[in-house]
């Protein structure tokens, strides 16, 4: 079988693959329809998020197999055409689910601390002891929209905190020993945090907007290290302005394109500015689950998917 590389990984995922007897092809330049003039000569496809596999692609595709998705989602991939036409499809969301679990915890205790504000200051010479006075996460209800691979994970790294941990989800039964699965009626009078761990779909599009903001009880800090357009960015802002959400920790943006390696081309958007501004807003672009060590955790889990399914 032929696999066709379009985004670079950890070298693992090549050494293993050409161990198993797959022929690997590495095209990491091509544009999509260049790519796509010929596709039709292999089995397998390796992507990341470089471009959008939709129902052109998959019908240039003529012998395609399978198509291995080296991150969480699938988004990117037309998944009921390809399963149509019997296209095995693979993710990878257990390779970079702790990673997700770890930059979640930060940011959280980050913006509880203030640590990006106060570490800005002193390097700007100021000392301000007081305007710096955090919170404790002892004693308060973590909720999680999403209780998957990623939400799982996050709850684990907080067990060692004297926490409550809630979780809704679309799927009954999710909850375990981590996390107690309520309705989104009890969630949303009980949490003090929103940590977002949902896929993007049309249920999840926008998601976060000014009517389910104030449907919560007590005013709380968002956490979103899932997708970008989960959020609605100006609704955001809005509850930032008004205390109805205390803070936030950005992993993700409305504005990033498809392929999350960059933001918007254009003039910023008016409700970025206020982000990149805010004092209790931390922004990181999209590397939540984007470590050193789930790198290879990613490629490894593609190749044991694709061993089990054709060796």
């Amino acid at each position: 079988m032929k696999i066709l590389h379009l985004d670079t990984n950890h070298e693992l995922l090549l050494n293993q693959l050409n161990a198993l007897g797959f022929s690997n092809y590495e095209d990491y330049t091509s544009s999509k329809g260049e790519i796509e003039e010929k596709i039709a000569d292999y089995h397998g496809i390796i992507i990341r998020s470089r471009f959008t596999i939709d129902k052109q692609f998959l019908d240039a595709a003529t012998k395609l197999k399978f198509i291995g998705r080296v991150g969480a989602g699938l988004e990117n991939i037309d998944c009921d055409y390809a399963k149509q036409k019997g296209v095995y499809l693979i993710s990878a969301p257990e390779g970079n689910r702790n990673a997700v679990g770890e930059h979640t915890l930060g940011m959280l205790l980050s913006l509880f601390n203030k640590l990006n504000k106060s570490d800005k200051e002193v390097r700007q010479g100021k000392w301000q002891r007081e305007e710096n006075r955090g919170i404790e996460l002892d004693g308060r209800t973590v909720g999680l929209i999403g209780y998957g691979n990623m939400g799982k994970a996050f709850a684990k790294k907080l067990r060692g905190f004297d926490v409550e941990v809630l979780c809704y989800d679309i799927k009954d039964g999710v909850g375990d020993e981590n996390a107690k699965q309520v309705s989104l009626k009890e969630f949303q009078e009980k949490v003090d945090v929103v940590s977002l761990h949902t896929p993007q779909t049309p249920l999840t599009l926008n998601m976060v907007n000014t009517e389910f903001i104030n449907q919560f009880k007590k005013p709380f800090w968002l956490l979103n290290t899932a997708r970008g357009k989960s959020v609605v960015t100006s609704d955001l802002v809005s509850a930032l302005k008004s205390g109805k959400i205390l803070g936030a920790g950005l992993d993700v943006l409305e504005y990033e394109k498809k392929s999350f390696e960059s933001l918007f081309s254009d003039t910023m958007p008016e409700a970025f500015e206020y982000l990149i501004q805010a004092k209790n807003v931390i922004l990181s672009p999209h590397v939540a689950g984007w470590t050193a060590e789930s790198k290879e955790k990613l490629a490894q889990t593609i190749v044991d998917k694709i061993k089990a399914k054709f060796c």
